[in-house]
């Protein structure tokens, strides 16, 4: 996932702002992590560069 993406996304479930806690990044993008809605208290997993931003009861 590339930082400028942060920009763009929000929270599925509310719409909020996303914040970024990054595992491991290279150069070019972030490989493992992620993105934390403070307004519901939902976290979203970055794997392997992918953020999977499906609200949580649709994640299995």
């Amino acid at each position: 996932m590339k930082r400028e993406l942060l920009d763009i996304l929000a929270c599925p479930v509310c719409k909020g702002d996303l914040e970024l806690e990054v595992e491991e990044e290279n150069d070019n993008e972030i490989i493992k992590g992620k993105l934390y809605c403070k307004k519901c208290d939902e976290s979203y997993p970055i794997e392997d560069g992918i953020p999977n931003l499906l609200p949580p009861n649709l994640r299995d």
